[in-house]
């Protein structure tokens, strides 16, 4: 009896559960009869289904992969035979028992507030932004160069694709045939959607309110997954004959020249290729170049470094692969047959075991995470509408999600929307050309329309036979404040892109480059943490901040760097030792980073920079977090901070730094913050590390920090908690270096600045003075014989000089100033010829 009651007790509990669950999937359900449903998403998203049979779509899609929604406030009225829905920033009118949604019976227009727009089916966007394409396969600059890339001709134009955003202020999106998922529990597959003339729409309404709209859409379509840290690193790659030999010289190179590195892209030459043991595709460790591919696996991780495999799928398995006697016999295939199987994306049970048997035990061999790179059909075989490039994004990235305790990760081409959950693409090969990198800044930035914030580009591009030195310093100088920094190229003995192989000019520059990514890390994880909590990406267009400015939509080479970055590409070679850049300077104060110059906003300029210089501007006043220049990858938790503190502003700033583990997978939840502020007032400034608030696994209890206040005067005095705090000054730097002790995360710190009264004119200072210095170097190559005067040969020293004696920087600055606003006659007195004098005001770009 007791077993019976049990037994019903459980049934009651079960049916109360479904019907619980029922409920949930139904969550913001407006309106529902016979034939039509609407669902409220958020004030500015709602979803609009017409079905004939009554049944409505409760799976998720491919795109829409979300069916609860947070509580949105709505007004629902039904009266004179039409259902009238009413939110914060928009009004949907629907004649009731009308049919499917025409432009009869169907109207949405904007609420007061918002951007007039009155949208019924069918009308188009007048003003699409834009989102991304595929791949940049054969590009040069826009332009297709190639015959072999299946979905663009040769000459003709790349066209991205239509984005989510549009100064229209709405969006359509029609998901009525797109794909579904058959929620099976063991691994969630693809499936037909019933094909019953439904409607399964979405409008999104947001005026200028782009941001708004980006989150909105991660509300049915998903989040973008944070990648790992250490893919914010820097990544190697070249197509190259490599063996386990040189790459373990390359790894040594890299420690020798003290250059960061965090992943290690092999392509295809780690499997045979020759015929009859390989090809284009292929499953098998080569092992005249790899004799122990666990012992090269091994020797990576000893180094801190994360490995990646090149992919061509598309040929299947053949029969001389090392595992194809054990993928033949799960596939129901006679070994002895020597039949290839065939690579089918939608195929279930050929995925599976090809993961069983041939990829997973080489990801428990120490393959991190894998680099797909599918050129060929563009839809499956079996199922004609399933793009194979967004699926087997799927299966890769879910397949890595369910077996593993490590965040997924894969880089491939871009498969259509919803493909943002799939996070880093791998965007082809693209001409080695001027035109090409100035046309990846647009590209990088527009994707993120459609939230596709991870382009990683073949930096340096990748067809050609040579290096122009100065091409590729621009390209990775672009590449270390764009999303992935990943450089690579084509097979050619002319392609070498190692930066010990350049001069010595260029190396040091191009380590420079690389080392200011990692000081950038913490910065930019705190800006991929934005991406998945608001879905805004790294690289974002201007307008998404000024969407008023027309400035914003003209410069479309220029974005924002996360919140508080702006970047202007160099992407034209020099003339007379500089390019010009020409960019727009959103109001306010911008600081721009390599000369130490507070420029105005509201205003377009055009400014000059040597190629040790990038357009990088950064918000005034702003307190950004930053590493050192000793971090040689991402892998710690614990690595010293620098707050960093930028000139210029009115009142406070603030940052909120972000870390967590890392790597795993729990980041969702698991995560701490820290809140950073600067202020200054008169002449003492105030910058407080607040108490670090959350946690996650192996988080440090205590971290290293520093202060650098840029382009700062000497101090009179520093407290940290009111304690006399160890201070120095960088001259070289022209910056204050505050070290504070190291005490608990938990706790509170507040630095205190008192300046003196007396100032001196640091804007612009760091720029002019390194120029000058460079120039009396290169001086001395056109006159050997050359004397400097006391008043020339100072201003060459002048770093030096405030670093010894710090306390007469005020008088030393003052004097640079002085014979710098008089540079003419200070070169006349020192008795320069003409061609020497003019040379050089040209070398210093003195105006």
């Amino acid at each position: 009896m007791k077993k019976k009651i049990l037994l019903i007790l459980l049934c009651i509990l079960q049916s109360v559960l479904f019907a619980l669950q029922a409920q949930n999937t139904q969550r913001n359900i407006a309106y529902t009869d016979d034939n039509v449903r609407f669902t409220v998403i958020s004030d500015g998203a709602l979803r609009l289904e017409y079905a004939l049979d009554g049944k409505f779509v409760d799976d998720r899609s491919h795109m829409a992969i979300n069916r609860l929604y947070p509580q949105v406030d709505y007004k629902l009225k039904t009266r004179g035979g039409w259902v009238e829905i009413t939110t914060s920033k928009m009004k949907m009118r629907y004649k009731k028992n009308s049919g499917q949604f025409t432009d009869k019976n169907l109207i949405i227009t904007a609420a007061k507030e918002m951007l007039p727009f009155s949208w019924k089916p069918g009308m188009q966007q007048k003003g699409n932004l834009k989102g991304t394409y595929r791949t940049l396969d054969g590009m040069d600059g826009d332009t297709q160069t190639q015959t072999w890339v299946a979905d663009t001709k040769k000459g003709e134009k790349l066209k991205l694709e239509d984005g989510l955003l549009a100064t229209d202020g709405w969006t359509f999106i029609d998901d009525s045939q797109g794909l579904l998922f058959d929620n099976d529990k063991d691994w969630d597959w693809v499936k037909e959607r019933p094909a019953n003339g439904g409607q399964d729409w979405y409008f999104m309404a947001y005026g200028h309110d782009y941001k708004a709209a980006l989150k909105d859409y991660t509300l049915f379509a998903g989040k973008v997954p944070l990648p790992p840290r250490y893919a914010f690193g820097y990544w190697w790659s070249r197509y190259w004959l490599y063996s386990d030999k040189e790459f373990r010289n390359l790894i040594d190179n890299f420690h020798t020249y003290q250059i960061p590195l965090d992943v290690l892209v092999v392509d295809m030459d780690w499997h045979y290729t020759e015929q009859g043991k390989g090809g284009w595709t292929g499953w098998t460790w080569n092992r005249d170049l790899f004799p122990n591919p666990k012992g090269f696996l091994g020797y990576l991780k000893q180094n801190d470094v994360k490995i990646t495999l090149n992919l061509h799928p598309a040929d299947g398995v053949a029969s001389y692969e090392e595992k194809y006697p054990e993928l033949a016999k799960d596939m129901g295939v006679d070994p002895q047959s020597k039949q290839t199987i065939p690579w089918i994306n939608s195929d279930k049970k050929f995925i599976k075991n090809m993961f069983k048997n041939v990829l997973t035990p080489m990801e428990k061999d120490g393959v991190d995470f894998w680099w797909l790179d599918w050129q060929q059909g563009i839809y499956d075989p079996k199922m004609k509408n399933l793009s194979n490039t967004w699926w087997i994004n799927y299966a890769f990235f879910s397949n890595m999600e369910k077996n593993r305790d490590t965040r997924p990760m894969l880089y491939h081409r871009w498969g259509g929307l919803g493909n943002h959950r799939y996070q880093v693409g791998f965007s082809g090969d693209a001409v080695v050309s001027w035109k090409s990198l100035d046309f990846q800044p647009y590209f990088n930035s527009t994707a993120s329309n459609v939230l596709y914030g991870y382009w990683s580009h073949d930096l340096g591009g990748h067809i050609g036979e040579s290096i122009d030195p100065e091409m590729y310093t621009r390209w990775l100088q672009f590449g270390a404040l764009s999303p992935i920094m990943r450089t690579h190229s084509q097979k050619s003995a002319g392609l070498n892109k190692e930066p010990w192989v350049f001069n010595k000019e260029y190396c040091d520059i191009l380590r420079k480059t690389i080392r200011q990514r990692y000081e950038m890390a913490p910065y930019i994880y705190t800006m991929a943490r934005k991406g998945y909590d608001e879905g805004l990406s790294l690289c974002r267009p201007m307008y998404y901040d000024y969407p008023e400015s027309k400035e914003a939509y003209e410069f479309r080479s220029e974005y924002m760097f996360g919140d508080d970055i702006l970047v202007a590409p160099a992407t034209a070679p020099a003339k007379d030792g500089y390019v010009q850049v020409r960019a727009w300077l959103p109001e306010g104060e911008w600081y721009e980073l390599h000369t130490g110059t507070l420029l105005k906003g509201g205003q377009i300029v055009e400014r000059p920079f040597a190629i040790d210089e990038y357009p990088i501007y950064v918000k005034a006043g702003a307190v950004l977090p930053m590493y050192t220049s000793k971090v040689m990858n991402l892998n710690g938790n614990d690595e010293e901070v620098v707050i960093t503190v930028f000139p210029g502003g009115n009142g406070a700033s603030s940052f909120s730094f972000y870390e967590d583990n890392g790597n795993d997978k729990n980041y969702a939840s698991e995560y701490a913050v820290t809140k950073l502020t600067a202020s200054r007032r008169g002449q003492e400034q105030t910058i407080v590390i607040g108490r670090r608030e959350g946690q996650y696994k192996n988080m440090p209890v205590f971290r290293s920090f520093k202060v650098k206040v840029l382009s700062s005067l000497v101090p009179q005095s520093v407290t940290v908690n009111g304690q006399p705090a160890k201070y120095e000054y960088l001259g070289e730097e022209f910056a204050l270096s505050v070290d504070l002790p190291i005490l608990s995360c938990d706790q509170e710190k507040v630095i205190k600045i008192v300046y003196p009264a007396e100032t001196a004119d640091m804007n612009g200072l760091l720029g002019a003075s390194r120029r000058v210095a460079k120039s009396m170097e290169q001086l001395k190559y056109r006159d050997s014989y050359i004397c400097f005067k006391e008043e020339f040969g100072k201003m060459g020293s002048l770093s030096e000089a405030v670093t010894y004696a710090p306390d007469k920087i005020s008088s030393l600055v003052s004097d640079f100033w002085k014979s710098y606003n008089d540079f003419p006659e200070v070169l006349k007195r020192l008795g320069l010829n003409d061609d020497n004098k003019a040379w050089f005001l040209q070398s210093i770009c003195w105006k």
